[in-house]
């Protein structure tokens, strides 16, 4: 399989891969870097995919060592390289991987084409040797086994465990091959018996197993978690991760701890806010609380991670803003990959954009794209919105977009928090900052 590179700036906002959908994040730490396995949302086209449904056709792999810059591995699995995968099904649906035995093993549901699989999904393996393959996949999926969103679990033993949801959640030892069943299924205890739940994700930390998974209490999905010191319960159920949000149907996580901090993947319709079946995936930051339980995640615009000053930055992935004269739109609505824009329509309205890096190297201007059907003056300051201003730049008035530099008056190394705001009354749109 060819596989094709190229890196993408995604200047650690959310969503974190803004050149296509994606969606079901599995994150896994191997060698040092983060692996990132979603699933692969495609706009459905005439003969591909079902209208007003998940169209997903094969998976790509992302990495990362800064939770800023992403690489895409391009493609290691698609529905037209599996055997046993109904063709034409697009119902790749959420995967995972591990690392064991020297090989890395990615699991999958699908659609399998011969009735004697049973129906609905199976799940199905595929072998590398390197985290971003290429991955082989087997001829056959797992015997046994039939429903989606795969999860693997190694409990602090070293014993390897397959969850997989199915109107329940199930659990089942693997075998040493990372192949085969090695014992019979059994429904995780605990958890709610109504709703649907989906998209298991187990992890442990100091001695105590975290079931993370969806779950509709009322119309969309919110992320619960429960807890057992035993991988295969019963559960408790404790509390939330993340709460619903009306927009999107359906929101699917995975937990990871990288370089001393605790982070959550998930996704939501960012980049289409119409149809929630085309998702993004997010990163936010995770807390414990001291008794173990964890502390409700709010979904941030900014992400995680920092934003280099001499990189282009996106304010309209903002951390706060004025209560007043600030707004977000897209670029361009028939092309939502090409971001959003920050407007300005109100004297001293401000965005603030937290934790970015301006280093040790004298910087001396900054540029903003900007355009503006008024003209306006805009201010640049750091650490707060009353903090000192070390730029103002003249937004002329204009139609088309134009690159705007001023001087810094003032330069201050290490990490701020970047406020744009708006001397002003008029309207300003800005599409980034950047410094040089």
């Amino acid at each position: 399989m060819l596989c094709f590179l190229f890196v993408r700036d995604a200047g650690a906002q959310n969503p974190i891969i803004r050149d296509q959908f994606t969606a079901d994040p599995s994150a896994r730490v191997f060698n040092g870097e983060i692996y990132l396995y979603p699933s692969h949302d495609i706009p459905v086209t005439p003969g591909h995919g079902r209208a007003g449904w998940f169209c997903m056709e094969d998976y790509h792999v992302f990495s990362s060592s800064d939770l800023t810059h992403w690489t895409d591995h391009g493609v290691i699995v698609s529905q037209d390289n599996v055997p046993w995968v109904k063709p034409n099904s697009y119902s790749m649906w959420a995967p995972d991987c591990i690392y064991r035995n020297g090989k890395y093993y990615f699991y999958f549901p699908a659609p399998p084409k011969d009735p004697s699989y049973g129906r609905g999904f199976a799940i199905g393996v595929a072998v590398s040797d390197k985290p971003d393959g290429p991955f082989i996949p087997q001829a056959e999926p797992i015997k046994n086994v039939h429903g989606i969103d795969p999860d693997i679990l190694m409990d602090k033993d070293g014993r390897i465990y397959l969850i997989w949801a199915a109107g329940n959640i199930y659990i089942a030892k693997l075998k040493k091959n990372m192949l085969e069943l090695g014992g019979s299924p059994e429904v995780i205890q605990g958890l709610p018996d109504k709703g649907l739940k989906e998209g298991p994700y187990m992890f442990e930390r100091k001695g105590i197993y975290y079931l993370v998974y969806p779950h509709v209490q009322d119309k969309t999905e919110r992320l619960e978690y429960a807890i057992s010191r035993n991988p295969v319960g019963p559960f408790k159920v404790t509390g939330v991760i993340m709460d619903a949000t009306p927009d999107c149907w359906t929101n699917q996580c995975s937990v990871i701890q990288y370089k001393g901090q605790w982070y959550l993947f998930y996704h939501h319709n960012d980049l289409s806010p119409h149809f929630d079946k085309n998702r993004s995936v997010r990163i936010d930051s995770l807390f414990f609380n001291p008794d173990g339980t964890i502390k409700k995640v709010i979904p941030t615009l900014r992400g995680v991670g920092l934003t280099a000053a001499t990189g282009k930055i996106q304010i309209d992935r903002y951390s706060l803003k004025s209560d007043e004269g600030t707004s977000v739109a897209f670029l361009d609505t028939a092309y939502t990959f090409k971001g959003r824009k920050a407007i300005f329509s109100v004297a001293n309205a401000w965005i603030q954009y937290n934790s970015v890096e301006f280093g040790s190297d004298k910087l001396r201007a900054v540029n903003i794209r900007a355009r503006s059907k008024t003209g306006g003056m805009i201010q640049v300051r750091l650490d707060k919105p009353d903090g000192p201003v070390i730029a103002r730049v003249k937004i002329p008035k204009s139609n088309e977009w134009r690159i705007i530099s001023a001087p810094l008056s003032g330069f201050r190394p290490g990490k701020h928090n970047l406020i744009v705001q708006m001397e002003n009354d008029g309207e300003v749109e800005i599409d980034w900052v950047r410094f040089k």
